[in-house]
Formats: C-alpha cells, structure tokens, sequence
C-alpha cells in the first residue's frame, strides 16, 4: 500500500518537472510569435506520442500518466498549433512575416 502512494507520489512529481520545461517554450513563442526555429513535423510526432501515452495511462489506470501526459499533450498541441499559424500566415504575407521578425 505504502509502495503504491510512494510510486504514485514520485510520478506526479516527475510530471510536474517534464511538463513544466513546455511552459517556457509555449510562453515565448505566444509573445514573440517567432517559430521559424520549432520543427512542426516533430511536434506533430510528440503530439500523437502524448495522446498515445494518455491511450497507455487510462489502461493501466495511472493518475500521473494520464494526467500529464494530458498536460503535455496541450501544451504540445499549443506550441504545434501557434507554428502552423505561424507559417500559414508567413506564406500569405511574406512581408509581414519578415517585418514581425526584425
């Protein structure tokens, strides 16, 4: 029993420390709008890997697993969605892509 809160207790802490290296990312790329350095086929990758480990957590039925694999895979999907958009509108208007970048 002691075993089960003590694994329960080290994932949630391991979670709170990898999702919270998203935060920074997400932050700066929402202010600046710069994401001519993110790669959206890799995150387009970790998206579905997080929605898969969420698939995993909800079978085995862990708490930390599921939980922030779920945060990971919004905040992932944030990073993802603000590059697509990012470019999309970068292609429409390459001048005023340039311009927001100087």
């Amino acid at each position: 029993m002691e075993q089960d809160w003590m694994a329960t207790a080290v994932g949630l802490v391991a979670g709170a420390l990898g999702s919270s290296g998203f935060v920074p990312q997400v932050l700066k790329l929402w202010r600046s709008g710069d994401c001519s350095a993110i790669s959206s086929r890799g995150y387009a990758v970790t998206v579905s890997a997080f929605a898969l480990w969420v698939g995993y957590g909800l079978l085995i039925a862990s708490l930390p697993v599921v939980l922030f694999n779920s945060v990971n895979f919004l905040l992932s999907g944030t990073i993802l969605v603000l590059t697509l958009r990012s470019r999309r509108r970068t292609r429409a208007c390459p001048a005023d892509g340039a311009a927001a970048r100087m």
